[in-house]
């Protein structure tokens, strides 16, 4: 019986797997010569150009880098593409792919604490080289751009907005860490972060501390922490559609000034 329910849950994840591949065109930004950057886009289910329509930027975890514009799918963002999600929040994904040997933050995850570099990693300053590419060329509400991402991603996340407060309508950084003194800089953000209590990989502070230290800055983040799961928590926290219907409902016009 053990068998046939793994077998099944392989077909199942492949072919989850291969409906992404299809519902995400490929495509590479070139923000400098000789230079590239590789994403998938998913547009909006019956896209109306006269419509304008909220883009989620999905980091990826150290375990999808790479140069295939492929692996960045395998986790967490397929459920943006379910054809009942797709029906009920209309919106642009797009899902970058860093390369091997880079990160979206340049720190070390298993550090209890960081400070955030002085620059931008390479490839978050390109993804938001691409983002405002997007939102130039597409029918983008900028009112409504939405970060999240996963482990490495989710470091990437709390990176971003950091560096960008007014771009970002909302963050869900998942099982990943921030610079605490940046807190009173994002604090008017709404923020929803994810956490596995048990997680092994990325300590479990990372994520209490930066958000004790957004309360203690004014904020109002929300936090979810699973008491019996680990780090890969992703498939848990993206089919929660009460996540969802909070993401989709942010815009930059509710934040403070």
């Amino acid at each position: 019986m053990k068998k046939i329910i793994s077998f099944t849950i392989f077909i199942a994840t492949i072919c989850v797997h291969g409906f992404a591949q299809i519902t995400f065109e490929k495509h590479s930004y070139i923000p400098k010569e000789g230079d590239s950057l590789l994403y998938r886009l998913m547009r909006p289910l019956n896209n109306d150009e006269s419509q304008k329509y909220a883009l989620v930027l999905f980091l990826h975890g150290a375990g999808e880098r790479g140069n295939d514009n492929s692996l960045q799918l395998t986790n967490g963002v397929n459920n943006f593409a379910s054809n009942l999600n797709r029906k009920l929040f209309p919106c642009y994904v797009v899902v970058p792919q860093c390369e091997k040997g880079y990160r979206w933050v340049e720190t070390d995850w298993k550090l209890p604490s960081h400070t955030m570099p002085d620059t931008p990693s390479v490839y978050l300053n390109y993804t938001i080289k691409l983002i405002d590419s997007l939102i130039k060329n597409l029918n983008i509400d900028p009112k409504r751009i939405y970060i999240t991402g996963i482990s490495m991603g989710g470091f990437g996340t709390w990176d971003a907005i950091s560096r960008w407060p007014k771009k970002f309508a909302a963050a869900v950084p998942v099982c990943g860490g921030a610079d605490t003194s940046k807190a009173g800089i994002i604090k008017d953000i709404p923020i929803w972060a994810f956490h596995g209590e048990k997680d092994q990989v990325v300590l479990t502070s990372r994520s209490r501390n930066m958000i004790q230290a957004l309360k203690k800055a004014g904020g109002n983040p929300k936090y979810t922490e699973y008491p019996e799961l680990g780090h890969n928590i992703w498939g848990k926290v993206y089919t929660n559609q009460d996540l969802l219907i909070w993401l989709f409902s942010q815009t930059l016009a509710n934040q403070k000034k």
